[in-house]
């Protein structure tokens, strides 16, 4: 490892989308209160609001965050989380090894490991965990996407179909009744990803009636 007298850090923090009210704040805040635990100096900061499944290429904030670690000769980066570096394995791993290459260690806060060692050696257990996290990551995600897939397939071979029926689109009042308690649940706070479940619609649905009935209020 570095023998920087300071030791350095940036952290980086991701969540899917601006739409459902996530935040990269607490994951901030949680890695800043580590990295003054730790003595470490963090020297930059960078948030971005993308799926964890695109590539490097496509994640802007993330590429200049390696580049800039890299450049700098930071000592770590801070995750909360695997997942916050992508979903996919393979990129999970371009990630590190890019890292890596620059003597740059992973701080993994929600598992407790840094990918390396303080001789600048990869840590082998955290090496394990880091492929069979993502992989496993990855297969959940198949699995999801096979389940969903599976599920129209069925649905149309039995008659149905998809898309909009006709004469489906209802009047602002009657729309108004039957999401009454999305309407409420909305208006007491309460985020559109905990609504969702709570009521078991799509989050795309809870984000519709809230810019109708809430936002334009």
């Amino acid at each position: 490892m570095k023998e920087n007298k300071i030791k350095t850090a940036v952290t980086y923090a991701r969540v899917s989308s601006q739409n459902d009210r996530q935040d990269t704040g607490r994951q901030i805040e949680d890695l800043k209160k580590y990295a003054k635990s730790q003595d470490m100096e963090i020297v930059n900061i960078y948030e971005e609001h993308i799926s964890g499944t695109k590539k490097i290429e496509e994640r802007q904030i993330l590429g200049e965050c390696l580049e800039y670690c890299k450049r700098e000769s930071v000592n770590f980066l801070l995750l909360s989380e695997l997942s916050r570096l992508g979903r996919s394995t393979l990129q999970v791993l371009r990630s590190l090894e890019i890292l890596h290459e620059a003597k740059v260690s992973v701080y993994i806060q929600n598992l407790g490991l840094y990918t390396l060692q303080p001789n600048g050696e990869v840590n082998p257990i955290a090496s394990i965990m880091v492929t069979v996290l993502a992989e496993m990551a990855n297969i959940e995600r198949s699995n999801i996407q096979y389940r969903l897939n599976s599920g129209r397939a069925n649905y149309i071979a039995k008659g149905g179909r998809l898309g909009r029926r006709t004469g489906s689109i209802k009047t602002e009042e009657k729309k108004k009744e039957e999401y009454k308690e999305t309407i409420l649940l909305l208006r007491k706070g309460y985020s559109v990803r905990n609504i969702a479940k709570l009521q078991n619609i799509g989050i795309s649905t809870v984000q519709r009636i809230k810019k109708q009935f809430i936002n334009e209020k």
